[in-house]
């Protein structure tokens, strides 16, 4: 082929032409315009200005340039902070990685690096919301919604949660004081990993059962516990907080709280259960669905569809015996 306009060559070599995005269709584009390359070429009528913008080549962003500047973008709209690097670093950069940052963005590439995810799961959804980010910020043409798929909290799989006594055996089967307190907390209020390090402990030395989270992935709130009595048999007044690195965002916090004992103490369930089994029994106690909310700190509609989903038939029976031995039940008229 004769050189491009912007070469220095003066001979005739082979060289590459870019048709289509390597998918079945691709390859048939790229057959036909092969085939037409040929003629143009045999006739004498090729001319690169058919197949190359040059100027707009040159001047197009690859991928990773893109991002760069989709980050910086993102970044003058929210404060930056541990909450939202986090938050990048696991709604975005997770699903940037798969991108080859060398390459220029197309609706071709956006389409594979989704479809490469399962469908209707949390992932999916993910990258659609993530890479139609990305194509919005870029200009381009491209709707992720038809590949979304039917993912909600109801989809994730149940698994099974510890009961409350596999809790307390756990308690004690803990050797380091501190860790174990961390437990304690952590089953008592249903925290988040990394909120336990970020407490009014001056008011639990005082013996206040009624715990506030002074800063967390949702901010400043108060919680109160159940059971309370573990509040005295788990030593909660005595606090013993582990030395760790906080100055960092709160995901490797509490990533630093479930490595700790699933390595170290070889917990058979994981830690985050904990949060989940405490939701549940605000049900067993029956506190009105919209506090338990506020007190673990999300909406009202996280709270019924994502925890709801983890009550079992042993919970419903519980909370049938819990009425049938209440004093003042509806009861059926007498025969």
């Amino acid at each position: 082929m004769p050189p491009k306009p912007e070469s220095t060559k003066t001979d005739w070599c082979q060289q590459r032409v870019s048709i289509a995005s390597a998918t079945s269709e691709g390859v048939k584009t790229a057959e036909k315009e092969a085939k037409l390359l040929r003629y143009r070429l045999d006739s004498r009528e090729f001319n690169w200005s058919d197949y190359t913008d040059f100027a707009a080549m040159k001047s197009a962003p690859t991928i990773g340039e893109l991002i760069d500047e989709f980050e910086r973008e993102y970044f003058q709209r929210r404060a930056k902070n541990y909450k939202s690097a986090s938050t990048w670093k696991v709604d975005y950069v997770s699903v940037f990685k798969t991108l080859d940052v060398n390459s220029q963005l197309t609706s071709d590439i956006l389409k594979s690096a989704i479809l490469s995810t399962k469908p209707d799961t949390r992932t999916r959804k993910r990258f659609c919301l993530a890479l139609g980010a990305l194509a919005k910020f870029a200009g381009l043409d491209f709707d992720p919604s038809p590949y979304t798929g039917d993912y909600s909290p109801k989809s994730r799989k149940v698994r099974d949660l510890p009961t409350d006594e596999t809790i307390v055996e756990w308690y004690f089967k803990i050797q380091d004081a501190k860790w174990q307190w961390v437990y304690g907390v952590l089953a008592t209020y249903g925290l988040r990993n990394h909120e336990v390090f970020f407490l009014d402990l001056q008011a639990l030395r005082k013996g206040n059962k009624v715990l506030t989270v002074l800063q967390g992935k949702t901010g400043r709130r108060t919680v109160w516990p159940y059971h309370p009595e573990w509040f005295d048999q788990f030593g909660l007044q005595n606090v013993k907080i582990p030395d760790i690195i906080l100055d960092r965002p709160n995901s490797d916090i509490g990533a630093t709280v479930s490595q700790r004992f699933r390595r170290n103490d070889k917990l058979p369930f994981k830690v985050y259960d904990l949060r989940h089994c405490w939701a549940i029994r605000t049900l067993e106690y029956r506190i009105d669905i919209s506090l338990a909310a506020q007190q673990m700190g999300h909406s009202l509609s996280v709270h019924s569809n994502l925890y709801h989903t983890w009550i079992n038939a042993q919970h419903h029976q519980r909370a049938f015996d819990l009425a049938m031995s209440n004093s003042d039940r509806p009861l059926p008229p007498k025969i």
